[in-house]
Formats: C-alpha cells, sequence, structure tokens
C-alpha cells in the first residue's frame, strides 16, 4: 500500500504565487532555475479554467532535448520488453519524438482511438478525484519535465511518464476499457479504504503490471514503460500470478524498482480477472477478498 501523496512535490499558492516544494533529494532541489520552472509551468495549470482548452506550455529547447533523449534510449527497450498490445497502440498513437507535445495534442491523437482526453494537473490530484475522472475517461497530467541532469530518472511522474507511459497505453482499447472500469470502480465508492484497494489493484496490473506473452515475460504497465531502468530489472524481481488479495494489501516502496510483480498469463486473463474485479467493485468487495488471506501466525 502507498500514499498518493508520495507521488508529487507538493504545491501550494501564497504571497509568493506557486510554489513546488521539491524534496532535498530531488535532483532539482539545489537548482533555482529549474525550481522556477516548476513554479511557473504548475502556476499555468493552477491557474487554468477547466471550461476552456487545456494550456499550452511554450517548452524549452533544453527540456525538448530532455523529451527526445528519452524517446530515443526508451525506443530500442520497448521493442524488446513491451507487450505487443502496448507496442500496437503506441505505433496508432504516433507521438512525436524529437519534442515534447501539448496536453491538447495528446488529447488529439488519443481521442479517436479510444476515447481518452488529457487535462493540466500542477502536481497532486487527490486519489478519488484522479481515479474518478477515469470512469470519464479523463486523464489528470502534469506538464513539467524531469530535471536534465538525470534525463532517464525522475522521482515522481512528469510529462514523460504521464504520457510515453500512460498515453501509449491508453491507446489500447482494451488497456483504456480496464483504465475506465477502474474509474467506474472508484466513481461508485463511498469508503476511503475502497479507492485504496483499487488504487493498490491498479498500481500492480496499470502501472507496473506484466504478462506472459509466447513464454517470454513482458511488460505492458506503464511505471515499468516509461522508466529506463525498471526495464532492466523487473523480469528479475519475484514474478507472481495475479492475486487479487495480494495486490491489494501488499506494502512497497514506490522510491526503489519493485521487487514484487503480478503476471497475467495473457491480456484475456487481465480482463478476466482485473477486468471482473474492477467492473464488480463496491464497498464490501475488497473486505470479501481480504478475508481469503491466510491468518497471520
Amino acid at each position: 500500500m502507498f500514499e498518493e501523496a508520495q507521488l508529487y512535490s507538493p504545491v501550494t499558492r501564497g504571497e509568493d504565487g506557486v510554489e513546488v516544494h521539491l524534496g532535498e533529494n530531488h535532483p532539482g532541489f539545489r537548482d533555482p532555475d529549474y525550481r522556477a520552472r516548476r513554479n511557473e509551468i504548475a502556476a499555468v495549470a493552477v491557474d487554468w479554467d477547466p471550461d476552456t482548452p487545456v494550456p499550452d506550455i511554450t517548452y524549452t529547447p533544453a527540456e525538448h532535448d530532455v523529451w527526445a533523449t528519452v524517446s530515443r534510449e526508451l525506443a530500442p527497450k520497448h521493442e524488446r520488453y513491451a507487450h505487443s498490445e502496448y507496442l500496437a497502440a503506441k505505433a496508432a498513437l504516433g507521438l512525436p519524438t524529437d519534442r515534447v507535445p501539448q496536453l491538447s495534442e495528446v488529447t488529439a491523437q488519443l481521442e479517436p482511438l479510444t476515447g481518452f482526453r488529457y487535462v493540466a494537473a500542477p502536481g497532486l490530484v487527490e486519489l478519488r478525484e484522479f481515479y474518478g475522472s477515469l470512469a470519464q475517461r479523463m486523464f489528470h497530467s502534469t506538464q513539467y519535465l524531469r530535471h536534465p541532469s538525470e534525463p532517464l530518472y525522475t522521482p515522481e511522474p512528469d510529462v514523460i511518464h504521464e504520457v510515453i507511459g500512460h498515453a501509449n497505453q491508453l491507446a489500447s482499447p482494451r488497456f483504456a476499457e480496464l483504465t475506465q472500469a477502474a474509474g467506474a470502480a472508484t466513481a461508485r465508492a463511498e469508503r476511503d479504504d475502497t479507492v485504496q484497494f483499487l488504487a493498490d489493484v491498479f498500481w500492480f496490473t496499470m502501472e507496473f503490471g506484466v504478462m506472459w506473452e509466447s513464454g517470454i515475460l513482458k511488460a505492458y504497465g506503464a511505471g515499468i514503460l516509461s522508466s529506463y531502468g525498471e526495464m532492466d530489472e523487473y523480469s528479475h524481481m519475484e514474478i507472481r500470478p495475479l492475486d487479487l488479495a495480494q495486490m491489494g494489501t501488499l506494502n512497497y516502496d514506490i522510491t526503489a524498482y519493485q521487487p514484487v510483480l503480478f503476471a497475467a498469463e495473457s491480456l484475456d486473463h487481465l480482463e478476466d480477472v482485473v477486468g471482473t474485479f474492477f467492473d464488480g467493485c463496491d464497498d464490501d468487495t475488497p473486505d470479501r477478498i481480504r478475508a481469503t488471506l491466510p491468518a497471520a501466525s
């Protein structure tokens, strides 16, 4: 289980304007220009009126270079490690690899494929709001990029994770259906612990899911497929079969490579187990699932 607030640097508005509070271990913590840029981009999302078009960001050449570097380095790893469903969706979406796409551009290419659209977020989106919006096929995304000193690493989801990881995944009608189903389950939930259970199952599937394909363990989770290092490591982790009780209750650290992953036997199997869970989940479901866990000795 994780607390979603760990995923983003907090964003506040004070007398001096919008501020992104980076942790001391963040690569950009001691870079005043980067911190000012993060504040600037966050302010655009904070000030955005959702009844108006999603705001564009005028990205700098250095920011485009970060996107291009990550795109170039991830491409051969995708060909080697990504599940064919993700690769087909990536090809259909056709994101630019030499520059950062605007969220409006991502939506224009993604919406005709699966109906998903992107909206701007300054940073942390409350758990229920983020997952609940997926029911309307709406994905909240940040617009900033990771620090240029470490283009292949980020301690928090940036636009590279949200777009290269998730938009490519959401261009698959089957992955999009699973994502929307998670959102619909969240919208039905009245209990916060139900939402947390749903978020944790989502974490071990749509974020860090792996799947067998022709006898080879492939990745389909956005967290793996947007991480240069994680793609080299995931097959060496402890691989368990899909287990809703374990996925909904296992403690894990989002700041490190995931030591335990859950593998679907196929995309049909993923839909049968996880899709059925999302479709039928109500506030009593997590308790019934937890009851199947072995009693603690």
